[in-house]
């Protein structure tokens, strides 16, 4: 087993504020950098904002700002989350603007180059603006992307930089053949794989200067600048300090670099990017996880012009960080889309939280304070079940199986009845709370990847032998 472990969210985008699609994804890589860092690994967690390209700079002339103004200000708001949505304090965070990375896209490409997979051509495409990709036929839909149908499709003729994606059909399918768990879950894996078995065709590295200048300057052609996708993939990397070797080393050639992204990047995640460290000659990526989408009640997409799009911040003013950790992991489908609304959201709350695992810590802890001396509890350990589930990235089933303890514990309340029991027959009373207060030890523990606060804030509790002084969740009406 490698004790280093690499694992990195994908650079949202920063021509719009933070989402809660976005907010979802961190927090599960969180999730998982967390259980390994209980495993004992040495753990590289990185995040950072994507910040050159088209849609970006069309988005800093519309409100007349620089470039570089712009992306500042919204880089500064996604910089924001970590300590908001009680990310790992210890996070990396990238941003494709920085002075390292623009050095190492450019020593990216120059070793792409040197392989012989990068060459210049005119080219005509239906591209889409919203994607910033090509568009093939099976991906549109009445004369629009199937994405984002609200944008209309570009027609673009000019000479562009390729990169010969057609050269890596056989070696990826290889790859893929040789990783039976390369990403996850299966049914996105059988989505790429198709992909690739369809025939590969060459993408667009680079973009002419004087048509959209926010970019990485092409080494050795002043006219180019690189295509967003290429740039922005390097970053995984880059944060690694690469081309230098310490870091990345480590946690990338000697780790277990993993990925977590949304649907709507599986080729460039799973494809394209792993054509392009071959093509560097450097290790392949060792997972790539795939969410699914959050949309909004009913399963309509989240949109500006319906309404319907949630801010993490509004969800974390009105009930807390941890409540919104517990939603994403136990509410939300691992691998699937899910909806959201704020209703379901209000109840969600109440039940799993206030009435749940709320409830259970006062019960116990109000009759260990009563009846307990402090208790030296026994060292608490990770469940094998739960390991086993986020071992395969399943943070639903994981965290299921903690709630599942919860009730066990309630149950034995009820059916054991201690703090009545200690008062005809103290020993057998206390023996039985013991046994509660080290239960939820252990709930305590293992809860400390999915809602870090609130477990650190049950460990203090039993170690004090004190009850809560104000409710762990206080019921919303």
């Amino acid at each position: 087993m490698k004790n280093n472990f690499y694992i990195t969210t994908t650079l949202p985008y920063v021509n719009s504020d933070p989402h809660i699609g976005f907010a979802m994804e961190i927090i599960r890589a969180d999730v998982i950098a967390r259980w390994q860092k209980l495993l004992g690994k040495e753990v590289f967690f990185n995040t950072g904002t994507d910040e050159h390209g088209q849609k970006i700079w069309q988005k800093a002339r519309e409100a007349n700002t620089d470039v570089q103004e712009y992306v500042d200000g919204y880089a500064e708001k996604f910089k924001n989350l970590i300590p908001l949505l009680s990310i790992s304090p210890d996070v990396h965070f990238i941003r494709t603007t920085d002075e390292k990375h623009v050095s190492a896209a450019q020593e990216f490409w120059k070793r792409c180059d040197a392989g012989g997979d990068i060459y210049k051509k005119e080219y005509t495409i239906k591209y889409c603006v919203g994607c910033e990709l090509e568009k093939t036929d099976s991906e549109i839909e009445n004369g629009h992307c199937i994405l984002h149908p609200h944008l209309e499709l570009e027609i673009r003729q000019e000479e562009n930089y390729f990169f010969k994606f057609s050269n890596y059909q056989k070696k990826l399918l290889e790859l893929y053949a040789s990783h039976p768990q390369f990403v996850i879950p299966d049914f996105r894996f059988n989505e790429i794989k198709a992909f690739v078995e369809r025939g590969l065709e060459d993408f667009s590295v680079s973009r002419l200067k004087e048509k959209m200048s926010w970019g990485v300057p092409v080494p050795g052609d002043d006219n180019h600048v690189m295509y967003v996708w290429f740039d922005a993939l390097v970053s995984y990397i880059s944060t690694l300090d690469w081309p230098e070797e310490g870091n990345f080393d480590k946690f990338w050639a000697n780790g277990t670099p993993t990925q977590y992204a949304g649907k709507d990047n599986l080729r460039q995640q799973s494809a394209m990017w792993q054509a392009m460290l071959m093509s560097a000659k450097l290790p392949n990526s060792a997972q790539i996880v795939i969410n699914g989408f959050i949309n909004g009640p009913g399963g309509v997409k989240m949109s500006k012009s319906l309404g319907n799009v949630v801010n993490p911040i509004e969800v974390v003013e009105k009930y807390g960080a941890e409540a919104l950790r517990y939603f994403v992991c136990r509410e939300l489908s691992t691998f699937e889309d899910s909806d959201f609304s704020w209703e379901r959201f209000h109840e969600i709350f109440n039940s799993g939280l206030a009435n749940g695992l709320g409830n259970l810590t006062s019960r116990i802890l109000t009759m260990s304070e009563k009846n307990l001396s402090p208790q030296e509890i026994e060292h608490s350990t990770l469940d094998t079940d739960v390991s086993a589930s986020l071992e395969k990235f399943e943070i639903g089933k994981a965290i299921n199986i903690i709630w599942t303890k919860i009730g066990e514990l309630d149950k034995k309340i009820q059916a054991t009845q201690p703090f009545s029991l200690v008062k005809t027959e103290e020993e057998a009373g206390k023996k039985i709370m013991i046994e509660l207060v080290q239960g939820l030890s252990e709930i305590a523990y293992n809860l400390s990847p999915f809602m870090p606060e609130t477990a650190e804030k049950i460990q203090s509790l039993i170690k004090e032998n004190k009850k809560p002084a104000e409710p762990l969740f206080a019921r919303k009406e």
